[in-house]
């Protein structure tokens, strides 16, 4: 992720610039082919909060189908593909991305767009943030 973003790990890991907030805060559990969805109370209970204490967010990105599904509703497109592929439709609230996983190496491979199109912005969003 920290590639994707063209950031340092001092910058990435300092608390006052990133914050990671995830769908679920606790393990789901393995299923078939990985590991289960967040467990829905999750985000209802807990996101709300934690974004009223950050007071200064300037940029969301919402990474994999759960996050953009939650927060984009039917804004989101019917796959995770053609929502990335759109993500300049999302923003300036935000920033739409594939999970980082190796998992997704093939999706990666199988979208060479993504890299030009959508990761050249992202990096310079997050750049002119930073920059802020």
């Amino acid at each position: 992720m920290r590639t994707w973003l063209n950031v340092s790990d001092e910058e990435f890991y300092d608390e006052t610039k990133f914050a990671i907030i995830p769908m679920g805060f606790c393990y789901p559990g393995k299923g078939k082919s990985g590991d289960l969805p967040p467990r829905p109370e999750c985000a209802p209970q807990w996101h709300q909060p934690l974004f009223d204490e950050m007071k200064h967010i300037e940029l969301v990105i919402l990474i994999g189908m759960y996050a953009q599904k939650y927060y984009l509703k039917e804004k989101a497109k019917p796959t995770l593909t053609e929502t990335v592929a759109n993500f300049k439709d999302y923003l300036p609230d935000y920033f739409v991305l594939p999970h980082p996983s190796p998992r997704n190496r093939f999706w990666l491979i199988k979208n060479p767009w993504f890299e030009e199109n959508v990761l050249n912005v992202l990096k310079l969003k997050v750049g002119q943030v930073l920059n802020s």
